[in-house]
């Protein structure tokens, strides 16, 4: 009988150390996975506002002039890691047209893209297009729809 007992205490030791090696295993993974995530703020470095995109979602022909029938970009390129909330208000003769928020987590330089179109044809006049960083005003564009 005593052999018996034995083997159920090897045993369960065996069991309880793959459970810590399990646990510590699944706990440095989890630290890991955290510490490689960007912390800190974003950093803006420059507002584009245009008519294209290129394939990395900056501005690819920069304007502040406009078609009705154009599609108005506008993109916000950052510096370095950082995490946050980028947003948009276009407005269009200080009336609120759109606005979008997008919540963004970057490893290195970035740019996030934001659009706006109409389908009918946008009226002529003066436009601007606000950008919010973590909910706050950073900067403001002005833009002009011409026939």
């Amino acid at each position: 009988m005593e052999v018996g007992s034995s083997k159920r205490k090897v045993g369960s030791k065996v069991g309880k150390i793959s459970i810590l090696i399990l646990a510590t295993t699944l706990i440095v993974s989890g630290l890991v996975a955290a510490g490689c995530r960007p912390s800190g703020p974003l950093h803006v470095t420059t507002i584009q506002t245009g008519k294209s995109l290129n394939s990395d979602r900056s501005v690819g022909n920069h304007t502040t002039r406009f078609k009705p029938d154009d599609t108005m970009f506008a993109s916000v390129l950052t510096d370095g890691p950082g995490t946050g909330t980028i947003g948009v208000r276009w407005r269009f003769a200080g009336r609120l047209v759109s606005e979008e928020t997008k919540n963004v987590s970057y490893r290195d330089h970035a740019a996030t893209e934001f659009h706006i179109q109409n389908s009918s044809g946008f009226p002529d006049g003066e436009y601007t297009v606000e950008i919010l960083v973590d909910g706050q005003p950073f900067a403001t564009r002005s833009l002009r729809v011409d026939k």
